[in-house]
């Protein structure tokens, strides 16, 4: 178990994602700076918000998350950071300490269970085809931009799932559904699941 910074947010950031950010709230522009003190990589969580707002605190907050590394920082001002980080592992909340300054919790690394099933690079294919005809829908719609639909997925199979999971034209609530999968099979199922709504919806739509 740890005590980690967190950043919860209304949106889902998943290993593999990249997730820019603008802070200006000063709790958690003190959060930057003492993540920064810190040897090694600087981190924090990032969790989801399940009912209530970014700002000013007094949210609800999701029991897993994803542990976002920074690869960029900089200061725009005295009052602002502009961040770009990466979702390295998923965790899994124990409890929710006090805000002081900022949100903390109690976690633990969470790994996925049997991530290697037998069949995986095949089941990858066949649902990297199926994002990326939702994601053609999507650009279609104006909903994303073009060059999503090219974006590399990882030779690793069970990133892999991660990776179409993040690219997936979903909501948070269903993205994540896709992170607490218990592994990289669940996960494609919960995506296969997830995308006959999508698509539906997609289709009805262009129509």
């Amino acid at each position: 178990m740890a005590v980690m910074p967190m950043f919860p947010l209304g949106m889902v950031l998943l290993p593999g994602g990249i997730l820019p950010l603008h802070v200006f709230e000063p709790r958690y522009r003190q959060m930057i700076i003492d993540c920064l003190q810190v040897d090694g990589h600087p981190e924090f969580g990032q969790a989801l918000i399940t009912h209530g707002a970014e700002a000013g605190g007094g949210d609800e907050r999701a029991m897993a998350g994803t542990v976002a590394q920074m690869i960029q920082v900089e200061a725009l001002d005295e009052e602002r950071y502009a961040l770009v980080t990466v979702g390295t592992r998923r965790i899994r909340v124990n409890a929710w300490l006090p805000d002081d300054p900022y949100p903390m919790a109690d976690v633990d690394d969470w790994p996925d269970e049997e991530p290697d099933p037998d069949g995986l690079e095949i089941a990858v294919a066949a649902a990297h085809e199926r994002v990326q005809a939702a994601l053609a829908m999507a650009v279609e719609l104006g909903d994303v931009p073009a060059e999503i639909v090219d974006s590399e997925v990882s030779t690793d199979p069970l990133a892999a799932t991660y990776h179409l999971a993040s690219l997936a034209p979903i909501g948070p609530a269903d993205r994540y559904r896709l992170l607490t999968a218990s592994g990289p099979a669940e996960r494609l199922a919960v995506l296969d699941d997830v995308h006959d709504d999508v698509e539906a919806m997609l289709k009805f739509r262009l129509t």
